[in-house]
C-alpha cells in the first residue's frame, strides 16, 4: 500500500468527475482491508485534511477502517470520534457514498452501537435520519438504517422523530429482516403517538 499521505493526496485530487471517482475507487479498493486497517490509529488526523462533503468516497473508506479496527472507540478519541462520524453522515455526498454502500452502512451501525453503549441514543437520531436519506435510491426504498433509526427514536422517546420515516410509502425491500425490524420498532414508536392523539380527541369531545 502507498503511504497514507499519498492516499490522502489521491482522495483530495480525484474526488471531482465520475471518471476521477472511478479511478479513486480503484485505488481505495487496493488499499482496503488489512493494509488500511493496520494504520487505523494514524488515520484520524488525516480526516481533518478531507472534506466530508467533497471527499465523501475517500472519507468513508478511512472512517470505516478506523471504526472496524477499534475494539473500543475510545482509542480514537471516544466522543470526538462519534462527532466525526455524525458530522460525516450529515454532510456527505449521497452520490459518492452510494459507491461504497457496505462501508457507509457499517459506519452507521458503529454510530448506533456506540450511542447505545453510552446510553445516549438521542445523539444518533439526527445523523441516522440524514443517513437514511443519503443511502436511499428512492423515498420508497427500505434500508438497514431505517430500523436502527427507529430503535434510537424509541429508546430516546423521540416518537415524533420516528414519523419522519414512518410516513414514507415503502415499496422496495431488499432484505426481509430489514422489513421485520422496521415494523417492530416502528410499531413501538407509533403506539405512544396514537395513544396521545386518541386521548386528546377524547378530552376534546368530553368538553
Amino acid at each position: 500500500m502507498e503511504s497514507l499521505e499519498a492516499l490522502v493526496a489521491h482522495i483530495q485530487g480525484l474526488s471531482g468527475s465520475p471518471e476521477e471517482l472511478a479511478h479513486l475507487h480503484s485505488l481505495l479498493k487496493q488499499a482496503d482491508g488489512e493494509p488500511l486497517r493496520a494504520h487505523a490509529a494514524a488515520l484520524v488526523p488525516f480526516l481533518a485534511h478531507l472534506s466530508p462533503e467533497t471527499h465523501s468516497l475517500g472519507y468513508i473508506y478511512l472512517l470505516d477502517a478506523c471504526a472496524a479496527s477499534a475494539s473500543n472507540l475510545s482509542d480514537f478519541g471516544g466522543g470526538d470520534f462519534l462527532v466525526t462520524i455524525a458530522g460525516f453522515l450529515t454532510a456527505c455526498s449521497a452520490d459518492q457514498i452510494r459507491l461504497a454502500p457496505d462501508k457507509f452502512l457499517h459506519v452507521c451501525k458503529v454510530l448506533k452501537d456506540q450511542v447505545m453503549q453510552l446510553n445516549m441514543p438521542i445523539r444518533g437520531i439526527a445523523p441516522l435520519r440524514a443517513a437514511v436519506r443519503k443511502i436511499q435510491s428512492s423515498p420508497e426504498q427500505l434500508t438497514p438504517v431505517h430500523a436502527d433509526y427507529l430503535l434510537l427514536c424509541l429508546l430516546a422517546k423521540q416518537y415524533k422523530a420516528g414519523l419522519s420515516v414512518l410516513e414514507d410509502d415503502i415499496f422496495e425491500v431488499d432484505q426481509p429482516k430489514d422489513l421485520f425490524l422496521y415494523c417492530y420498532y416502528g410499531s413501538g414508536s407509533n403506539v405512544p403517538l396514537w395513544f396521545t392523539y386518541g386521548f386528546g380527541v377524547l378530552v376534546a369531545h368530553a368538553y
